[in-house]
């Protein structure tokens, strides 16, 4: 299959009541192993792939370094993968273009790319992240790959308390319905964990929801009634197999 196939499929992969379940990678060898697992495609986490080598999340790893680590990725499997591209690693128009073709060149077919400020506080003008989606989706146009573009919104994930979700729901819809607008493929929605909030999303969003797993929401089944289309673990993977070396270390350390 060619990158455009890949991309092509993976899109598909995203259905309302089914969703596709992505187990997050961080390495090449991460990849196989989910691979291994019957996963249907990869998809990298920021978090776990800068603290696999050693940086902390934020954009701290260098753009070019997790670019080498997504090459090795997409060379290393057969599935289509997906990158987490934090928010472009720049600020500006023309360097995120820039940014977004050496992705597309590594071989992914899909990114997350979300709205809160690196470095800052609060999120992107609703505006001003549209325009960046829209410039995600020009390059992508330009090189011929029909790139899914899962815009995160942090609207939940700002310190705020699910007690509080309800009153965000406006202003996550709205940027949802904007970034759709601008030219995303889904909207991802992290720290969204309340069922009735997470199906009231479902049954207004135009694009597919994008809800992430890692111990607070609802089960994937109770998800997938709820109009769920994509289910990702975040962080989880890469904790889980922390702490398994740490104690299998912890147990062949003793005398």
């Amino acid at each position: 299959m060619t990158q455009s196939d890949k991309a092509r499929a993976f899109a598909t992969l995203h259905q309302p009541g089914t969703p596709l379940i992505l187990y997050n990678a961080w390495d090449a060898g991460s990849a196989q192993a989910v691979a291994k697992a019957g996963a249907a495609a990869i998809a990298t986490g920021s978090w776990s792939l800068a603290r696999a080598q050693g940086y902390g999340d934020g954009e701290e790893i260098p753009l070019e370094f997790a670019v080498q680590i997504l090459k090795r990725i997409v060379a290393s499997v057969e599935l289509p993968v997906s990158f987490d591209f934090e928010a472009g690693y720049a600020q500006d128009l023309e360097a995120l273009a820039r940014n977004i073709e050496q992705v597309l060149k590594a071989g992914a077919v899909g990114v997350n790319f979300e709205d809160r400020v690196i470095g800052g506080t609060g999120l992107q003008p609703v505006e001003a992240q549209a325009q960046r989606i829209s410039t995600l989706r020009g390059v992508a146009d330009t090189m011929g790959v029909p790139l899914f573009i899962n815009a995160r919104t942090d609207v939940f994930f700002q310190g705020s308390k699910p007690d509080d979700h309800a009153g965000l729901m406006d202003e996550a819809k709205s940027r949802a319905a904007a970034y759709a607008e601008a030219g995303a493929d889904g909207i991802f929605v992290p720290g969204l964990v309340t069922p009735e909030l997470i199906g009231d999303f479902c049954a207004t969003a135009t694009l597919p929801v994008n809800i992430m797993q890692i111990g607070q929401a609802p089960a994937h089944a109770a998800l997938a009634e709820l109009g769920v289309a994509r289910i990702s673990h975040g962080p989880a993977p890469y904790l889980t197999a922390m702490s398994v070396v740490t104690d299998a270390a912890r147990a062949a350390l003793k005398v």
